[in-house]
């Protein structure tokens, strides 16, 4: 068998990377590239920059990533479902529950594979601590919080940063504790002059009883994607930036300090840095959809989890926006 056709749409900035790693990538061949803009970045190479997907598809090809603007995912995907094209959808899957409803049909009517690219689950720091909780190596699990900050990026102008940004600490939060959440509330916040909001203070529960917290913004000067993870041993300390995960257990040595010893909680124990193998998580991402289209791997982020992450993406938005009851005459 040959390799695996793949087009792309949207040669913006993640559309670059999407190209570069479909190149680096064994047993698929990228074929065609579109946007309407054009090759701003400089894509292409030898191949053609087309204009649109219908072009895209006129390629023949059998996979697509779309990488455009949010706003369009769900007119370029259902043209993409109706061709027959497995596709890989950048998050988050639509711009509202309802397109990402009308996307997850139009694949799944069809048998055809399609993914949202919540890129941070393949992050291999993120991958090491779920095979761990797995494993039993945290014991019950009682919290997931999340801390991710940075700067506003300029080329964001159709969401906020809870679809933007939060969506990955919805997505990775349900992906490690395996639960959906049951409860959520909010603080957010516009301090940026945009339309949207730009920093979102979050806690909730899971399903599972695991308690939540989130800390989203585009207003810091400082870069941060810490995910914490605590439970009856300790804490995993997982950082997406570096892909480095730390864990620091409960102590066991006895204290002498008796003001101390009388805090009937943990102690500080041992701290331990995992040596752990560190591929790009975009290409491990590129890989699980190439297998999954072959039938071979389930390790892709499926429409139908990318659409649960926005419905409570969707949730935290509402249960955030302040209320102006009318004021009595």
């Amino acid at each position: 068998m040959g390799n695996l056709r793949v087009g792309i749409i949207g040669l913006g900035m993640m559309g670059r990377h999407h190209a570069r790693v479909v190149r680096e990538t064994s047993g698929v061949e990228l074929v065609a590239v579109a946007d309407p803009f054009g090759d701003v970045h400089g894509v292409a190479g030898p191949l053609t920059a087309l204009e649109n997907v219908d072009q895209l598809i006129a390629t023949g090809i059998d996979m697509a990533v779309c990488a455009v603007p949010t706003a369009q995912h769900e007119d370029v995907g259902i043209a993409l479902a109706e061709a027959g094209v497995h596709t890989l959808i950048e998050k988050p899957i639509a711009h509202s529950a309802e397109a990402g409803e009308r996307l997850l049909e139009a694949f799944t009517s069809r048998g055809l594979v399609g993914a949202v690219g919540h890129v941070e689950r393949y992050n291999p720091a993120l991958q090491s601590l779920r095979a761990r909780l797995a494993n039993g190596d945290l014991g019950e699990v009682y919290q997931v919080a999340t801390r991710r900050q940075g700067p506003f990026p300029s080329r964001i102008a159709d969401v906020g940063v809870v679809k933007d940004l939060a969506t990955h600490d919805i997505d990775l939060t349900m992906w490690l504790a395996r639960s959906p959440y049951a409860e959520l509330d909010a603080q957010i916040t516009t301090r940026s002059g945009r339309e949207h909001e730009d920093m979102i203070a979050a806690t909730g529960r899971l399903a599972n009883g695991v308690i939540t917290n989130h800390l989203v913004n585009w207003l810091s000067p400082m870069k941060e994607r810490v995910t914490v993870v605590t439970g009856e041993k300790g804490a995993f300390v997982a950082d997406t930036l570096t892909a480095d995960l730390t864990f620091h257990g409960n102590g066991v040595v006895d204290t002498q300090w008796d003001s101390v010893a009388n805090f009937r909680g943990v102690s500080e124990g041992d701290v331990t840095r995992f040596a752990i193998p560190k591929p790009e998580p975009l290409r491990t991402e590129h890989e699980s959809f190439r297998d999954a289209v072959l039938g071979a791997g389930s390790g892709i982020v499926t429409l139908a989890e990318g659409l649960e992450t926005l419905r409570t993406a969707e949730w935290l938005i509402v249960s955030g926006t302040p209320t102006h009851p009318e004021v009595p005459a």
